[in-house]
């Protein structure tokens, strides 16, 4: 990982902007104490992991941002030590999402996703997710590079 503040690429600067920005629209990240950047593909996605000085008591204090075509959410470290992890995590709970819009479930217990839930947003959002698990988690992490 590398500290956003030495970012080459600019599309990447700024999805590590729009990460910090979406961590910080929460009123339990205080500030934040680090931010690095994992992973990226310029103009389609960044896994950005942050250290964060929390609001309150019971936040955890590192986690996963992940911005980019995408739905922006987070993803806790415990349950995901690796960027590829949270990656994962992340494709699972933006599917229960896709699933409960084209389904008509609540959306009550399901991760917020800023999108109208409509059949064509859910539709938008299963091509990126098939995506983004067939052109990058389905590869070894050393056959891909990330943007920096």
């Amino acid at each position: 990982m590398i500290p956003t503040s030495n970012i080459g690429n600019p599309e990447v600067t700024e999805f590590a902007e729009r990460a910090a920005n979406f961590l910080c629209s929460h009123s339990w990240c205080g500030s934040i104490e680090s931010a690095n950047l994992a992973w990226a593909v310029a103009g389609v996605l960044g896994v950005f992991q942050f250290k964060i000085i929390p609001a309150r008591p019971g936040v955890d204090e590192t986690l996963w941002v992940i911005v980019g075509d995408i739905p922006s959410a987070y993803v806790v470290c415990d349950n995901a030590p690796t960027w590829r992890e949270a990656l994962e995590g992340y494709i699972s709970e933006m599917r229960l999402w896709v699933g409960a819009v084209r389904n008509g479930s609540s959306l009550e217990d399901i991760i917020p996703v800023a999108a109208s839930p409509t059949l064509e947003h859910a539709d938008m959002l299963a091509g990126r997710l098939d995506f983004i698990a067939r052109e990058i988690l389905a590869h070894d992490a050393a056959e891909i590079e990330s943007d920096s």
